[in-house]
């Protein structure tokens, strides 16, 4: 059963399968005998279990990448802020000298 589970986790894409996708798969591979009855309700669940896992990773792994993101944006922003402020008050003093 290990191998036709790695084989299912492999095929499907666990990304994107639906439970009605995996129950139409497995329901396929009863009928052609290759794993029985009993083995179906325990492949679909893992199968499903494995699919929210890798969703969950997915969603942490962006999050991170996001929060970098908006760490670098924010740093990156807050210079050019800075700049901008020198900038001003250098034009103040002119202004005022003039």
């Amino acid at each position: 059963m290990k191998m036709i589970e790695k084989v299912l986790y492999l095929g499907l894409g666990m990304f994107s399968v639906t439970r009605d996708r995996i129950e139409k798969i497995v329901d396929e591979l009863m009928e052609k005998g290759e794993i029985s009855r009993e083995e179906a309700g325990e492949v679909v669940e893992n199968l499903i279990k494995r699919g929210e896992e890798e969703r969950k990773a997915i969603r942490k792994l962006v999050q991170e990448e996001m929060g970098g993101w908006k760490k670098d944006f924010s740093t990156s922003t807050q210079s050019e802020l800075e700049e901008l402020k020198a900038r001003i008050s250098e034009l103040e003093k002119r202004f005022e000298q003039s």
